[in-house]
């Protein structure tokens, strides 16, 4: 297990390694560390704005070969958004390294946590919150799919499908108390009298009746949240969506007549 000594020294390492690297013209924290929220568990974000003239496969891979010969990488995984690619690293004692390698137009802050260490950062748009209606679309989409699978004995991906209902009634929620809304980051910042009913609404088993229970409990959170997103679209679905909880109990086999 790293210490946050040994994480400080690999970033401070990395950051001389950059500005030392003619092909990097800048570099910035991300994540945590930029706005000084670091903890124990807390991973290395660092951007890297790369020459307009370099080659960026060759920049990837001399920064990749250096990682793994030098500070103990057992695998990496890749993660493009536009034309950003971002690598993340699995060191041996667990830590985990986020570089992401930036064109100098997109270099800059989409957010609030990023912190310019040096070089010059470009004036991009932010990147806001994700609409309160599209995942409103994706509750309901989610549940459609829980719906068929419980009826049809899947029942790990009806598991997985209650779950997504869940997760977005907990991503509206997160939007409507101002907290990220994103890969659960606002969850646990949310008051306790949201949450704790929620916790009915977690599979405890995968028989049938459980994930019909569950499912229940789910769909009735989501119209809630949905009522506070848009009182008149809750109310047209409502009637759809309780019935994908009443028709989701397997009914007997239909047998052909010979």
């Amino acid at each position: 297990m790293f210490t946050p000594d040994e994480r400080e020294q690999l970033r401070a390492a990395l950051v001389s390694t950059a500005q030392a690297d003619p092909r990097i013209t800048g570099a910035a924290l991300v994540g945590s560390a930029a706005v000084d929220r670091e903890d124990r568990w807390s991973d290395i974000d660092l951007a890297l704005c790369l020459h307009e003239d370099a080659d960026v496969d060759e920049v990837v891979r001399d920064w990749s070969d250096r990682l793994y010969r030098d500070h103990d990488v057992v695998h990496h995984l890749d993660v493009r958004n536009g034309k950003t690619l971002f690598r993340v690293f699995l060191l041996r004692d667990t830590l985990q390294l986020d570089l992401s390698f930036w064109a100098p137009a997109d270099f800059g802050a989409t957010g609030p946590t990023f912190r310019l260490l040096f070089g010059t950062a470009a004036d991009v748009p932010k990147v806001g919150p994700p609409a309160a209606l599209g995942l409103v679309g994706m509750g309901w989409l989610y549940a459609l799919h829980a719906r068929s699978s419980i009826a049809r004995g899947r029942v790990w991906q009806a598991e997985y499908m209650v779950s997504g209902v869940r997760d977005h009634v907990l991503a509206l929620a997160c939007l409507r108390h101002g907290v990220s809304a994103v890969q659960g980051r606002g969850m646990d910042d949310l008051p306790a009298e949201v949450t704790a009913p929620l916790d009915e609404a977690l599979v405890r088993g995968l028989g049938t009746a459980e994930l019909v229970r569950a499912f229940g409990v789910t769909v009735e959170a989501f119209l809630a949240e949905v009522e506070l997103v848009d009182a008149a679209l809750a109310a047209r679905i409502a009637p759809t969506m309780r019935a994908l909880v009443d028709t989701s109990t397997p009914g007997p086999a239909v047998v052909s007549p010979a």
